[in-house]
C-alpha cells in the first residue's frame, strides 16, 4: 500500500494531466459528480495540511519574520499584478480574466513544500510560507479579487472570506486537533496523505474541466497560454526578487516556488461557489492544477542543478 502512494505522489502531474485529458475528450467520466463536491474535496485537502503541520512550522514565522515577510508579500502582490496583466494584455473575455485573478490572489498550495523539498530549496522557509499566506487569504483574497475584478463583476467579500474559513482554515484547524489529541492515529494517516491529496487535485481538475469541457475545446488554447504564462513568470519573479535581495539560494528557490504555485483548487471553488453566473471562471484554476506540477517538476530539477 506504501509503495503504491509513494507512486501517486511521485506521479502526481502525470496523475492530473490524465486526468484532465480524460474529462477534457470522455467529459462523462466526471460529469456526473456535482461541482458542489469540490468544497468538502478542496476541505479534505487542508484537512490533511492540518495533520501535517507541527508547532516547528509556526515556529518558523517567528524567527525568521523577515523571510516570511518578503515571501508573502511576493506572494500577494506578483502573481495577482501578472494575472491583471496578462489578462489585459491576452484581452480576455471577462469570465476567463475572473478565473485567471482568482488564482493569482490564491494563496501558496501545499505541492510547493513538495517541490521546494526536490529542488532543495529552503523547506522550512517553504512550510512557513504556505502557512503564512493561507492563515492570511480570508481576507487578503476577497479583498485583492475585488480590488481587480470589482469594475467586472459583483465580487462578495465577506462570502468569500466566509467560504475561505470553511473549507481552509476550519479543516486544517481541525487537522491540528487531531494531531494534538489523537497523536497515534494521525502518525499512522501521515504517510499516505500525499497520495490521497494527489488524488483529491486529480477529481477536482477533472470535474471542472468535465463540466465546461465544450467551452474548453472551443477557446481553451489562449487561457492555457495565459495560465502557463503567469506560472512561469511568477516562478522566474520570485527567483529574482531573491536574487535582487541578496538572499542564500536555498531561500531563492523557496521564494521562486512559493510564488509560483499557487493554490489553484480554491481558486476553482471559489468560481464554482460565488461566480456561478460565469462558469468558465473555474477553468483557469483546473489548468494551473495540471500545469504547476509539471513546470513544478521541471523547477526542481532545474534547481536543483
Amino acid at each position: 500500500m506504501k509503495a503504491i502512494c509513494d507512486f501517486i505522489s511521485r506521479w502526481m502531474g502525470v496523475l492530473v494531466l490524465l486526468v484532465a485529458a480524460l474529462s477534457l475528450l470522455q467529459p462523462s467520466s466526471f460529469l456526473w459528480v456535482d461541482t458542489k463536491n469540490i468544497n468538502p474535496m478542496l476541505g479534505l485537502i487542508m484537512f490533511g495540511m492540518g495533520l501535517t503541520l507541527s508547532p516547528q512550522d509556526f515556529h518558523i514565522v517567528l524567527s525568521r519574520p523577515k523571510d516570511i515577510i518578503i515571501g508573502c508579500l511576493a506572494q500577494f502582490t506578483v502573481m495577482p499584478l501578472l494575472a491583471i496583466g496578462l489578462s489585459l494584455l491576452f484581452s480576455l473575455p471577462k469570465e476567463l480574466a475572473l478565473g485567471v485573478i482568482l488564482v493569482g490572489c490564491c494563496p501558496g498550495g501545499t505541492a510547493s513544500n513538495v517541490i521546494t523539498y526536490l529542488a532543495k530549496g529552503d523547506l522550512a522557509l517553504s512550510v512557513g510560507m504556505t502557512a503564512t499566506s493561507t492563515l492570511l487569504a480570508p481576507l487578503l483574497t476577497p479583498l485583492l479579487v475585488w480590488l481587480l475584478a470589482g469594475t467586472m463583476v459583483n465580487v462578495d467579500t465577506v462570502g468569500m472570506l466566509l467560504s475561505i474559513v470553511y473549507v481552509v482554515i476550519a479543516p486544517i484547524i481541525v487537522g491540528l486537533l487531531c494531531q494534538r489529541f489523537l497523536p497515534q492515529l494521525t502518525r499512522r494517516v501521515v504517510p499516505y496523505l500525499p497520495a490521497f491529496s494527489s488524488l483529491m487535485i486529480a477529481v477536482v481538475v477533472g470535474i471542472v474541466v468535465s463540466h465546461n469541457a465544450d467551452r474548453l475545446l472551443v477557446g481553451g488554447m489562449i487561457v492555457i497560454i495565459v495560465v502557463m504564462l503567469h506560472n512561469l513568470l511568477g516562478l522566474s519573479v520570485g527567483w529574482i526578487i531573491g536574487r535582487l535581495l541578496r538572499l542564500s539560494h536555498p531561500k531563492r528557490v523557496a521564494i521562486s516556488i512559493e510564488v509560483g504555485m499557487q493554490n489553484s483548487g480554491l481558486a476553482s471553488s471559489l468560481a464554482v461557489t460565488h461566480f456561478a453566473a460565469f462558469p468558465m471562471a473555474a477553468i483557469p484554476g483546473a489548468i494551473f492544477s495540471v500545469w504547476h506540477n509539471i513546470s513544478g517538476a521541471l523547477a526542481a530539477r532545474f534547481f536543483n542543478h
